[in-house]
């Protein structure tokens, strides 16, 4: 794995883990992360990762129709 370094100004009140939720969070809504990828990248189970989502404003779901009809079929 790949590691990112960047310097965060000093009056951000965002823990690392925050950080990391923030970057895992937009990566995964962004589809360019899996829920387990993104779950790895903040440190978290899969499951524990899903049930934060809402917290930081991203849905479990993705926003696109089609993959809601795959997501129907394959239930």
């Amino acid at each position: 794995m790949r590691k990112v370094q960047l310097n965060i100004p000093d009056d951000i009140d965002l823990t690392d883990y925050d950080f990391s939720m923030i970057v895992a969070t937009k990566l995964y809504e962004d589809a360019k992360l899996s829920a387990g990828q993104a779950a790895q990248i903040a440190g978290l189970s899969k499951r524990a990762f899903i049930e934060l989502l809402g917290k930081y404003g991203v849905s479990v779901f993705s926003r696109l129709i089609d993959d809601l009809h795959n997501d129907i079929e394959n239930a």
